[in-house]
């Protein structure tokens, strides 16, 4: 794959970078930020961004061909799996999606062009316009692609200068939306660097950091604390540890004439990304009582999950990860052969998938890579009891559950800590404005000014 030398994940890989190349760089992007990229209107802003997003949505987009032909070597997902969540980010990027997050955030869609009053502000006769970071660094993990396109994509709406650290081997997407970036618009690519190299060089990271107003972080949350010591004020900082999932299905919802419908969107959910995302499902709580239980339901989602490893097979896994999945269904192979609270199906010949029943409510950690546990509660509370280890720590929460029920439920999972909830066969696609950990994507990067002026509009 021949790009330009546009960005530093362009060098080849013996290039070294030094802690000197990166103060140049961060130099380079504000100053180019200055000319190029703060003057912009919001406005135009979201019209590139939309057309830069229409086009990775075209079979014959050069940078999505190449990132189907490459990715699943560089990343380990299958060719339709990356094209599967690419069009689920790049499908949110419209313009009616940025004015929504605008208003959420910022309460007014021109916050970030000028001084301007929503209608509480008018009661009190006040103005306010918001000030993005002039640089903003982001520290992304390898496991999934997506977050990183979406720091990029809200830095640019920010008119912010952005530099990326990747994690080592795992540059090859945001490298290429950068560049896409740059081929629509040379001068706002100036004002974005990617770069990736192995974590723990400090005098790279320090560099680094001594230039950024903000920074962000996505990874372990040892990894989150040993890049928050190394921020130093004036700049903030803001982490997105480790969060983990699961879906709820109540009795009722799961009747004989649901049942394929809810397996599909289980198994949508455990696909999506190959189930390594932190929205992605550890656990399936099934309600008991209705006309399924939640045995039968294992394997009608054993069945669905079946027929996904044909159409969107799960692709190369590591090593490691074969023979931990390995290693845990023998244990669950021998637990079944000895008692009638256990029960598992899956994959013959291949670890792509694994649905494995049991009795015993508690929680489980899945190893991921499409392994779900599947476990049969009498309600809410006996799911939430049983997941209290993971408490203040769960992201998202797939419920199928009939509409009468569903905002009652949805109620008492954020009373526990839950922080997104969303219809079954949604957990991999949240919405562009969603509240990541529960806070805002826009307004957690801004700096606010009011004024209090008689007659402010």
């Amino acid at each position: 794959m021949n790009l330009p030398n546009y960005f530093l994940a362009d060098l080849p890989p013996e290039a070294t970078l030094s802690a000197s190349m990166l103060s140049e760089a961060g130099d380079t992007l504000k100053r180019n930020r200055l000319r190029y990229l703060a003057p912009r209107s919001t406005a135009s802003l979201i019209n590139l961004l939309c057309d830069i997003a229409s086009r990775w949505l075209e079979p014959d987009y050069s940078f999505r061909k190449l990132a189907l032909e490459f990715g699943p070597g560089a990343t380990g997902f299958s060719r339709a799996t990356l094209a599967n969540g690419l069009d689920a980010f790049f499908a949110e990027l419209t313009a009616e999606n940025f004015r929504r997050m605008l208003e959420q955030d910022l309460g007014h869609v021109q916050r970030l062009d000028e001084m301007v009053s929503s209608a509480p502000e008018q009661r009190t006769r006040r103005a306010s316009i918001v000030t993005a970071p002039e640089f903003l660094v982001h520290i992304t993990a390898g496991n999934l692609p997506v977050p990183a396109l979406q720091s990029i994509t809200l830095g640019i709406l920010l008119r912010s200068a952005q530099f990326v650290k990747c994690a080592s081997g795992a540059s090859l997407i945001p490298r290429l939306f950068a560049h896409s970036i740059y081929d629509a618009d040379p001068k706002l690519g100036a004002c974005l660097e990617v770069a990736e190299w192995h974590g723990g060089q400090g005098a790279l990271e320090k560099a680094l950091f001594a230039q950024a107003d903000y920074v962000t972080a996505t990874g372990s949350d040892e990894t989150l604390s040993t890049i928050r010591k190394q921020v130093d004020l004036p700049a903030r900082f803001v982490g997105y540890g480790h969060r983990v999932s699961f879906i709820y299905i109540t009795g009722d919802f799961l009747t004989r004439t649901n049942a394929t419908r809810v397996a599909v969107q289980a198994a949508a959910d455990v696909t999506a990304w190959n189930q390594l995302g932190c929205l992605s499902p550890h656990v399936a709580y099934v309600e008991n009582g209705g006309q399924l239980t939640a045995e039968q339901f294992a394997e009608d989602l054993a069945a669905e999950l079946e027929r996904k490893a044909e159409s969107e097979p799960p692709g190369q896994l590591p090593v490691e990860a074969a023979a931990t999945i390995a290693s845990r269904r023998a244990f669950y192979e021998v637990r079944a052969a000895h008692s009638p609270d256990t029960r598992q199906w899956c994959s013959k010949g291949s670890t792509a998938w694994t649905v494995v029943y049991e009795a015993d409510p508690r929680f489980q950690i899945s190893c991921l890579s499409r392994f779900i546990y599947v476990k049969g509660v009498s309600n809410l509370s006996e799911a939430l009891q049983s997941a209290d280890g993971v408490r203040g720590k769960v992201s998202t929460v797939g419920l199928a559950a009939a509409d009468d029920r569903a905002q009652e439920l949805a109620t008492q999972l954020a009373r526990w800590g839950v922080t997104r909830v969303c219809p079954l066969g949604q957990m991999q696609r949240p919405p562009l404005s969603w509240r990541h950990d529960g806070w805002p994507a826009l307004a957690d990067l801004v700096r606010w000014t009011d004024w209090e002026a008689p007659g402010a509009r």
